[in-house]
């Protein structure tokens, strides 16, 4: 099980650039949906991929479904070289994106709110956003969620 909390106090903690996007936003906005991995747009700036690459460290990240031992070395080289990465941790699964359908970190940080989640702040997707990168993914699990995202925020619009 992936330890949403602690991977957000981490992140808070090494103040990493990243925005929450994917199924735990999604909860954060009273999705009844579940998630087994943690979704992040990160920024791309040398600071930040440093910062990743030494709070990742500690968790020994490994790429999700490749075979095992095969030469995976998760650092700053690492982070230069690919865009997306998902990966087992010692917390769980994460999905560290640089781009995704829909925009990366620099288009979408003017997109984000500030919430709580597991008493830990973060950055989160803003929920209009959110709905429209599920459409951008194009994705069949997406599309199932949009219908119940839309009425969340519909009964926001009301209230």
């Amino acid at each position: 099980m992936t330890k949403f909390e602690k991977i957000l106090e981490l992140l808070e903690n090494a103040e990493i650039d990243y925005i929450l996007i994917g199924g735990l936003a999604a909860t954060a906005f009273g999705s009844s949906r579940l998630t087994t991995d943690i979704d992040l747009i990160y920024s791309r700036s040398s600071e930040n991929r440093k910062k990743i690459s030494e709070m990742f460290s500690s968790l020994h990240p490994y790429l999700r479904g490749a075979p095992p031992n095969l030469p995976f070395q998760f650092d700053e080289r690492t982070l230069s070289s690919g865009l997306n990465f998902t990966l087992s941790t010692d917390l769980g699964d994460i999905d560290l994106l640089a781009e995704v359908p829909g925009g990366n970190y620099e288009s979408l940080k003017n997109d984000t709110i500030d919430l709580e989640i597991f008493g830990q702040k973060c950055k989160c997707i803003g929920l209009r956003k959110l709905i429209e990168l599920k459409k951008a993914s194009g994705r069949p699990k997406d599309f199932e969620a949009i219908a119940e995202l839309q009425a969340i925020l519909e009964e926001q619009d009301r209230s």
